[in-house]
């Protein structure tokens, strides 16, 4: 069996290469042509391997699969690129050929070609294939088809061999394109050729568009750079790829990524990325919009921010290294394209705090609204309660409104405050507007002194204009209380009214009103019409008294006309007293006319009546008929009293007059009866000397008396009385002897 080239291998490791110098066959004769210039595939047979006379047919060729129809520059799988840092003396140089390589096993560069003969194999073990017939129509079956309408077409010029820098600016090869936006001339050897050192396309080293040079043993035109280290990136943009490293790519896709739109994996390709982007952003959306007072939730915005910053930072990976289909004129914008759309996030943000700033504020709007409404119930609810009931409800009203135009003065509650106390004060006063005047004094009065409480910004002037429907109310409840004979209330009224707004003129209607119904109410006492004297005369007793007691009015004329009428009713009260046989109270009502009036010309009358109800009272024949109010003329016939009796007497009379006299104690006096009648029974009251008993004289008109003798001595007989009656007739003396009898 023949052996198989492509696993040959060298018996020993090749010299090391000074790069520096130009190795042995590094320069190629004169007449041949540039390196490059043809194409050639190295197959390394192991030493004394492959005969002279091999033909490439026993060549094993490592042509590239083909692509598809309708590639692009995109779909080619870029050769591995080294690291950026890598220096000239990292290069792997070809084994050298032997020492003992001689001219002739080079194929000469001006050596015509000949279809049918075989390739001649070089000092190397490799065969030197010709090169392409000028205007040939398409690649050789070895050579890779060229990607996306490139070709195989010379290069502008070659990097010398032994070299390491960089090549001309439009290298052939798959990769992206130069500054003037040219593709390369396709996937192949660079025009430049495979040299003894890394030449540099477009792409720069090991860049997309330009293959490794050729390793030095390995020069010659169409020679096969060695495999790859790693195989190449896979899917669209080449996300994970071996790719050349662009950081300004990585930041534009992570950054295109932070928009919130997943655009830095739409650039990519990565389409589940994206739809990841996008569902986190709707969802999002849904939880954010419309936007409430509340905002978005903490765990929801630091979980999106995770999802913004993982899909960012898993964007700049891929997009490192990654293959954009876009253009060069479209690959310039991507990075100022990707700041621009930060300002989508940004814009989103500003926007989302602006409407949750909005809906907080009018949150904020509808609960000052509520609590104006809360307080517009309070007065609704309580309009036409008794205002001493509803009075602390009004005042909570009153303080709400106060607060909401004085703490938030540019609020919609605030604005409608002026409103609100136009009708606080309507819903006050509607007692006064119903003219329920007694009911309507405590509001207005409230009313009346709102600025001392409430702001007077937010008051103005709607405490104004008070005082005379206050007034009114004050005179207009008093005057109804007088009607109603309720006296108290009606006075109170009047003194608030005379001491509140002394110069109204409701204080002189007052005035009138309060004269003419005394005046009205002691008219029955003055002219004695009154059916009941006595409590008429206890009326406006009173009434005059409430009447003196009013300050701020001028009465004295009313009271003074009540005070005489009031005279006069006790005396009425008192004979009607006596006339209706009530004795007790006559003599009350009479001894207080007496004491009361002592100068009035009724006096002495008035106390003859106190007598004759004394007298009555024991003798109700004494109370038959009202003691006279005058003395009567005629003859009188004296009547000597005397007294017998050991403690003073009193004795009242009467009859044609009416009268009493006090007769002093008889200090030798006994009583009768007992055992002095049993000592002494010859003896008889006063009839012992005259001289020892205490005497008074009466002069008594003839008629019919009743006497009534009261004790007012020692304990033994204080108190005691006795009643009599005597007729006395003209032209006879009489004497009258007081005695006391006694068991003892």
């Amino acid at each position: 069996m023949g052996e198989d080239p492509n696993d040959a291998r060298p018996e020993h490791a090749p010299p090391k290469l000074d790069l520096n110098k130009p190795g042995l066959g590094d320069e190629p004769p004169a007449d041949e042509p540039p390196a490059g210039s043809g194409e050639t595939v190295m197959i390394r047979p192991a030493r004394g391997g492959t005969p002279r006379d091999a033909t490439p047919a026993d060549a094993v060729p490592v042509p590239a699969p083909a692509p598809p129809r309708d590639a692009t520059p995109a779909d080619a799988v870029p050769a591995p690129a080294p690291p950026r840092d890598a220096t000239p003396a990292d290069a792997v140089p070809a084994p050298a050929p032997p020492r003992d390589a001689t001219p002739a096993d080079a194929v000469p560069s001006d050596a015509a070609p000949q279809d049918p003969a075989p390739p001649q194999a070089t000092p190397t073990g490799s065969f030197r294939l010709p090169a392409p017939a000028p205007g040939a129509g398409g690649p050789a079956p070895w050579e890779a088809p060229p990607q996306n309408g490139g070709s195989t077409g010379t290069a502008a010029s070659a990097a010398p061999a032994g070299s390491f820098g960089p090549a001309d600016s439009s290298g052939s090869g798959f990769g992206p394109a130069d500054s003037s936006g040219t593709s390369g001339s396709g996937f192949g050897p660079p025009p430049g050729g495979f040299g003894g050192g890394f030449g540099a396309g477009a792409g720069g080293p090991y860049g997309h568009g330009q293959a490794p040079a050729a390793a030095p043993g390995w020069a010659g035109a169409g020679t096969l750079p060695p495999p790859p280290s790693a195989p190449p990136g896979f899917g669209p943009g080449g996300g994970g790829g071996q790719g050349e490293s662009r950081p300004l790519q990585a930041v534009a896709v992570g950054l295109l990524n932070l928009s919130c739109l997943g655009l830095g994996y739409v650039l990519l390709r990565q389409w589940i990325g994206a739809a990841v982007c996008w569902a986190a952003t709707a969802a999002l959306l849904l939880l954010a919009l419309p936007a409430d007072a509340d905002g978005v939730p903490l765990g929801v915005l630091v979980g999106y921010g995770v999802v913004l910053l993982a899909a960012a930072a898993d964007g700049a990976r891929r997009g490192l290294r990654a293959t954009l289909s876009a253009g060069a004129a479209a690959r310039r914008l991507v990075l100022p394209l990707a700041l621009v759309l930060l300002a989508v996030p940004a814009g989103g943000a500003v926007a989302y705090g602006s409407a949750r700033d909005e809906a907080r504020e009018e949150a904020f709007q509808q609960s000052l609204l509520a609590r104006l409404a809360t307080a517009d119930a309070l007065v609704k609810a309580r309009e036409g309660v008794r205002f001493d009931l509803a009075e602390s409800d009004y005042t909570t009203a009153l303080d709400t409104y106060e607060k909401l135009a004085l703490d938030h003065p540019g609020s919609r509650a605030a604005k409608l405050v002026p409103e609100r106390l136009d009708a606080y004060v309507t819903s006050v006063s509607k007692p006064y507007t119903d003219k329920k005047y007694c009911e309507a004094v405590d509001p207005l009065k409230h009313l009346r002194e709102l600025p001392d409480t409430l702001d007077a910004k937010v008051l103005g002037d709607r405490a104004d204009g008070f005082d005379e429907p206050l007034a009114q109310s004050l005179y207009e409840c008093g005057a109804g209380e007088l009607r109603r004979e309720a006296t108290k209330p009606a006075h109170e009224a009047f003194t608030e009214l005379a001491t509140t707004f002394p110069e109204s003129v409701y204080v002189g209607q007052t005035e009138k009103l309060v004269g003419d119904g005394l005046r009205n109410a002691a008219a029955p006492l003055s002219d004695g019409s009154a059916p009941d004297p006595c409590g008429t005369t206890e009326e406006v007793r009173t009434q005059r008294s409430d009447v003196a007691a009013l300050k701020g009015y001028d009465l004295s004329g009313p009271v003074g006309d009540a005070a005489r009428a009031i005279q006069k009713g006790v005396f009425s009260c008192g004979t009607k007293q006596f006339r209706d046989e009530e004795y007790s109270d006559a003599v009350k009502t009479m001894d207080q006319y007496a004491k009361d009036y002592p100068k009035s010309p009724q006096t002495a009358h008035a106390r003859t009546i106190s007598i004759a109800a004394q007298i009555a009272d024991h003798e109700p024949a004494a109370g038959k008929k009202l003691p006279p109010s005058t003395v009567p003329g005629g003859s009188r016939m004296p009547m000597v009293v005397s007294n017998d009796g050991k403690d003073s007497v009193e004795l009242l009379y009467t009859g044609p007059v009416t009268g009493k006299i006090t007769l002093k104690a008889c200090g030798s006096c006994t009583n009768y009866g007992g055992i002095r009648e049993a000592v002494d029974p010859d003896a008889k009251p006063c009839g012992g000397s005259s001289s020892k008993y205490p005497k008074a004289t009466l002069q008594l008109p003839a008629g019919t008396y009743y006497f009534l003798q009261r004790r007012t001595g020692s304990l033994s007989s204080a108190g005691e009385t006795k009643d009599s009656k005597a007729v006395i007739e003209p032209g006879y003396t009489y004497t009258n002897c007081l005695y006391v009898t006694s068991q003892f």
